[in-house]
Order: C-alpha cells, then sequence, then structure tokens
C-alpha cells in the first residue's frame, strides 16, 4: 500500500492514493495553518474510526439489512510535550439497528483485537529514507 503526500504550500500538504483519491492535511490544530483540511492527527482518528467501521460491518454480516446508522467518534488524548502522540483514544461507537448487543461488542472486541491494521498500527517500527536533489542519502551519524 502505498501513498503520496505532497506539499502544497505553508503548512498545507495534499495526501493522493494510487487510485487518484486525496485529503487536504494542514496543521490548522498544530502550528497555526490555515484551517483548509483535517489535521494530519486528526487524519489518524479518521482512520481508525473508518478501519473500525468497516470491519465491525464486515463482522456483523447477518445484520447488515438491519443497520440504519453506524457512526464512529474517536477522541484522542495527546502527550503534552513534543512529539503530542495520543496517549489514549476513546472509540464510540452509535450503531443503531436489531442487533444483539452481544454481537456488537463481539465485532468491536474482534475489530480492535484482530482485523483493524489502524489500531494495530499505532505503535508500528518506523524506518526512514531521504532523497535530497534526486539522490538517496545515507542517515548521518549522530
Amino acid at each position: 500500500m502505498k501513498v503520496s503526500t505532497k506539499w502544497e504550500g505553508n503548512l498545507a500538504f495534499t495526501m493522493s492514493n494510487p487510485d487518484g483519491n486525496q485529503v487536504r492535511m494542514d496543521a490548522r490544530n498544530e502550528a497555526g495553518g490555515e484551517g483548509s483540511g483535517v489535521s494530519p492527527m486528526e487524519a489518524v482518528l479518521g482512520g481508525l474510526a473508518g478501519c473500525m467501521g468497516i470491519d465491525m460491518y464486515m463482522i456483523l454480516k447477518p445484520f447488515q439489512d438491519k443497520i440504519t446508522r453506524l457512526e464512529i467518534e474517536t477522541d484522542g488524548g495527546r502527550n503534552d510535550t513534543a512529539p503530542k502522540y495520543f496517549t489514549a483514544i476513546e472509540v464510540t461507537i452509535h450503531l443503531d439497528g436489531d442487533v444483539p448487543a452481544s454481537r456488537v461488542w463481539r465485532a468491536v472486541k474482534l475489530s480492535d483485537e484482530k482485523y483493524c491494521s489502524v489500531a494495530n498500527s499505532l505503535n508500528a517500527d518506523l524506518t526512514y529514507n531521504v532523497i535530497l536533489n534526486g539522490e538517496h542519502v545515507p542517515q548521518v551519524a549522530k
């Protein structure tokens, strides 16, 4: 899976996937951005909600025709100093329809523990490559 994120000037960036779908991001809540897109941290919360929503809908397949609303709110508490990573995320699922509570909770648990790639990526190992003026630059020793 690959996306490209392009600088649009000042603190704005546009993320595009290979199909041409785009998400505009800026630092409106971070460092005086312009407010014309979502912040990168809001995108993380939205990605978590979208991932869990897709999982839950698939897990609740026997009840799909009975679901009239599925809305997921995510509220992230962040570290006070840089880096301001999420220290806790509260996920609230609003589901309306004739679905047993036990099945909804089962779907939540399966998404969280087994299927949701976003939830399970929040502590991923990161590697970095730098291409400067078209050339790969090896990491400089500290």
